[in-house]
């Protein structure tokens, strides 16, 4: 059962970098949620945990909202199938070391990352946002992390001085298999429409304008 849970999990967490990478087509989105509801479903039975009903989109149903003839019809569907997907899964053959070389064959990487300084005379507030990024195929394959940067050269928020610190995770092999990664930062100025605008009549606060950006290759 650990061997067959592990494998399980493996496929989780490579469809789920895959969901957070925000590349897919709406198509493609919607079948790979199914396919992660489908997979945490069938967990479930195999933990004897309880089983969990949801709609044609994969959403939980509430209860409270639902009929209860619809919810047993709900449940008498989502037996069937998981039963049809146990079936399946023990007709199949597989020798004792798949979910081993399945574990192997797609693990996950993390890239840490330690910003020390940000040295860029702006004048103003700035926010930095920083991301991985595929040149190839032109597009971010991670989240932003975030830091607000003062204008007086410091972290908006001092106590995170000398403790910016993020972990890009959820890099599968798919990932490394990319020509090229870059990190990214991008740099938004926060403040005034013009920074050479002396006239306190025509100021402006908190305008966000695009300012500047970096990147440096990671792979």
């Amino acid at each position: 059962r650990f061997q067959q849970v592990q494998s399980m999990m493996c496929d989780l967490m490579e469809w789920r970098s895959q969901l957070l990478s925000g590349t897919l087509p709406k198509d493609e989105l919607k079948e790979l949620k199914q396919k992660v509801t489908s997979k945490i479903d069938y967990g479930n039975k195999v933990l004897e945990l309880d089983l969990i009903v949801r709609d044609e989109d994969g959403n939980i149903l509430d209860p409270d909202k639902t009929s209860v003839i619809s919810l047993f019809h709900a449940h008498e569907e989502a037996t069937n199938k998981i039963t049809e997907r146990i079936k399946e899964e023990m007709s199949k053959d597989q020798p004792d070391y798949a979910s081993y070389s399945r574990l192997s064959s797609s693990p996950t990487h993390s890239l840490y990352v330690f910003v020390r300084n940000f040295v860029c005379r702006i004048g103003e507030d700035a926010e930095l946002f920083m991301s991985l990024y595929d040149p190839q195929k032109s597009t971010i394959i991670s989240e932003n992390y975030l830091v607000r940067w003062g204008s007086r050269g410091f972290p908006k928020e001092i106590d995170m001085l000398n403790n910016l610190k993020v972990v890009f995770t959820d890099l599968g092999n798919k990932d490394l298999s990319r020509d090229k990664i870059y990190l990214i930062c991008q740099i938004v100025r926060v403040g005034t429409m013009d920074l050479r605008d002396s006239n306190s009549k025509k100021y402006t606060q908190g305008l966000r304008r695009p300012f500047g950006v970096a990147g440096t290759a990671v792979s």
